[in-house]
């Protein structure tokens, strides 16, 4: 069996969830799979930190277009070399394309129906559209959580229950676990001015649904309650809509103990992960939140807001909260923080949430649906 897969994802600049999942998806499955051909299209030149692994049966293709590249070159080469299954690992789905050829969707999340404010308005146009013909026209669709299997079915509800496979993410176990060498450990804590497990920790990208002004207040009662040096570090780039949470933290009264990493690396977010006190995700929405579950496999105790994926992917190892009272939150990291006891006991609890998430186990769990949906 041949299996195209689009991977353009793997070229941006920017390293966000999706973007990890597919990295670690084609880094399994050919350990997993040397049967299959997998046929993997990219446009124009791989994120360096996001290289795909190479296996014998993996078949590389650089294929440049300038417009609507999913639509139009890639579209005219699976046309072409006539694959036996098309993955598409992210909310797209090629208009043309040749009759009978079994298609799997991956869909991460549908926060653009639940705060259309949050997006850029090109970008919602292009999600309403491109997630619509995905979910509609794919054969098969990989939901990263049941809490995104029920928005699928919410609002899409002609959709058959039957078409949607939940498929979690994995983490890197290795990455997040392995201790980093002494010489970089205190390399990156002297860059950012830290101290082992004196910071509060958030990464992720700067943009709205991210909810870091409720952190960013939180962090200010904190600090108006309790005399300390702790300091907030907001680990992550730029996303989008930035100005509201730039504006909150440039207009904090604990600015100078607010840092901003910008991009960084993933062994840059481990040695940061594993020195932290606390590790909070205050989001709005997500389609699975694999933040979460890094920050339990390396060590620290977790707060996150208590809506869409969260709950199941922390399950009882993590400490919640309403994503609009940075007041709670306060208090949160404040119980955390000070009780040992408390923060022991979410770390081993956290420790073995994590053992239950594997790239692995996702890959396998993948290929097996791919399998399926050729025999049906």
């Amino acid at each position: 069996m041949k299996i195209a897969i689009q991977a353009s994802d793997l070229d941006h600049s920017r390293i966000d969830g999706t973007r990890v999942y597919l990295f670690n998806l084609l880094k399994n499955f050919g350990k997993i799979d040397n049967a299959n051909v997998f046929s993997i299209w990219h446009k124009t030149k791989f994120n360096p930190s996001l290289v795909p692994s190479i296996f014998p049966n993996y078949e590389i293709h650089q294929t440049s277009f300038p417009v609507a590249w999913t639509q139009t070159r890639f579209a005219l080469e699976i046309w072409r070399e006539k694959p036996d299954l098309l993955w598409m690992p992210m909310q797209a789905i090629p208009i043309f394309k040749r009759k009978g050829l079994k298609t799997i969707v991956t869909i991460h999340d549908l926060a653009f129906k639940y705060f259309p404010e949050h997006f850029p308005k090109s970008d919602l146009i292009k999600l309403n559209i491109f997630s619509k013909l995905a979910i509609e026209r794919s054969d098969k669709i990989i939901a990263v959580s049941h809490s995104t299997k029920n928005d699928i079915l919410k609002f899409f509800p002609k959709i058959s229950e039957k078409k949607i496979k939940v498929i979690h993410h994995g983490i890197d176990t290795m990455l997040f676990q392995k201790k980093i060498p002494e010489e970089s450990r205190k390399e990156i804590l002297t860059k950012y001015q830290l101290q082992t497990k004196n910071h509060i920790l958030y990464i992720g990208a700067i943009q709205p649904r991210k909810n870091i002004a409720t952190l960013v207040h939180a962090f200010e009662l904190f600090k108006k309650q309790k005399e300390s040096n702790v300091k907030l570090v907001i680990g992550g780039e730029i996303g989008w809509l930035e100005k509201e949470t730039l504006e909150a933290i440039e207009n904090s009264s604990q600015k100078k103990d607010i840092i901003l990493t910008g991009k960084i690396d993933f062994v840059t977010v481990s040695g940061l992960m594993q020195n932290a006190g606390v590790f909070v995700f205050p989001s709005l929405y997500e389609g699975f939140g694999m933040p979460i579950i890094e920050a339990m496999a390396a060590g620290i105790p977790v707060i996150a807001a208590d809506n869409s994926s969260l709950l199941e992917v922390g399950g009882r190892a993590a400490l919640y909260f309403k994503a609009s009272d940075f007041s709670e939150l306060a208090q949160k990291i404040s119980l955390v923080l000070e009780n040992k006891n408390i923060s022991d006991e979410m770390i081993q609890k956290g420790l073995e949430r994590a053992k239950l998430f594997s790239w692995e186990k996702c890959a396998q769990e993948t290929l097996e649906l791919f399998r399926q949906t050729m025999s049906e």
